[in-house]
């Protein structure tokens, strides 16, 4: 086995999917990235900068199952054919935050398999995320994914 990473900052929308506000869709994407994070004297510092390459897309279901938790099931597509699929692990947490235009929260994916490159996959993706009060995602994500 060997150990596939990433980290990715994906921007997109969300949903609801009928008149319930209880089931949201996200559909999101990103594309090729850097991240850089220094630390120095003044404390930390980071920044997320496009690069060469092409984009990956994610879509879910978001179902909420409390006041502040829910559940979720979707897939990341990196390149054709190359198709992660995952569900929530435990539940998901979405608050309230200091900007009262955005709501944020965390979540942990375990992966179940997929298609491509992730055939047989497994492994862990955990999700920091913002919504505004207009629908627009910022999720950032870090996998570790273990494939044969």
């Amino acid at each position: 086995m060997r150990q596939v990473i990433y980290a990715m900052q994906f921007k997109g929308s969300g949903v609801p999917v009928s008149e319930s506000p209880m089931v949201m869709k996200a559909a999101t994407s990103s594309p090729s990235s850097t991240i850089t994070t220094t630390v120095g004297p003044a404390g930390v510092e980071g920044s997320i900068k496009p690069t060469n390459g092409g984009a990956a897309s994610f879509e879910s279901q978001v179902t909420m199952t409390g006041e502040s938790s829910f559940d979720e099931t979707g897939s990341l597509s990196f390149g054709e054919g190359n198709r992660l699929r995952f569900t929530t692990l435990g539940q998901g947490h979405l608050g309230p935050s200091p900007d009262p235009k955005l709501s944020c929260g965390a979540v942990m994916w375990r992966v179940d398999g997929g298609e491509g490159q992730f055939a047989g996959a497994s492994g862990y993706i955990t999700s920091n995320f913002s919504v505004s009060d207009q629908g627009e995602v910022v999720d950032n994500q870090f996998g570790v994914i273990f494939v044969e």
